[in-house]
């Protein structure tokens, strides 16, 4: 299963659109929050099952703070971050993640992409498309495999 991983769009598509056509096909979509009100824009534009969760700048959103979800027998974490102290380090949200006997935790806020084994969770931070904060400031995602059984496969990508 290919996995296609954004976070902090801020309501502007214009670069999610130019990835979502080089990864394609992919069989899902998870965006990590600050999606400011294009949610059904995204889902639309992925054409496969998606996972969108709030983030900070989701004012008067109905999107959930965050999901739990399985895919190829993998129990994954999704959450915009911003309340486990991501900004500070990912000792929050890896035990939260390990806590709730999850494998993976995806997480945006920071702007940065990570992807880093914390507490026996694979933590995952696909960056930003719009406003990335990391040296370089490239925009960024992450494309994952996933299989049942198999250890999940990782990569972050940039435009």
């Amino acid at each position: 299963m290919k996995i296609l991983a954004v976070s902090d769009t801020h309501g502007r598509d214009e670069r999610l659109e130019i990835v979502v056509e080089q990864e394609q096909p992919f069989d899902y979509l998870i965006h990590c929050g600050d999606v400011e009100g294009r949610e059904f824009f995204i889902e639309a534009l992925a054409e496969c099952p998606c996972t969108i969760v709030a983030g900070n700048n989701d004012f008067f959103s109905d999107l959930p703070r965050e999901e739990e979800i399985v895919l190829e027998g993998h129990k994954i974490m999704v959450t915009h971050g911003h309340n486990y102290g991501v900004s500070m380090d990912l000792y929050g949200v890896s035990e939260e993640a390990a806590a709730r006997g999850c494998e993976i935790v995806f997480f945006g806020h920071t702007h940065k992409p990570v992807i880093e084994k914390k507490n026996g969770v694979l933590v995952i931070n696909p960056g930003s498309l719009s406003f990335p904060r990391q040296e370089g400031r490239r925009p960024s995602y992450v494309v994952m495999d996933l299989e049942e059984g198999e250890v999940p496969m990782a990569e972050i990508q940039y435009l």
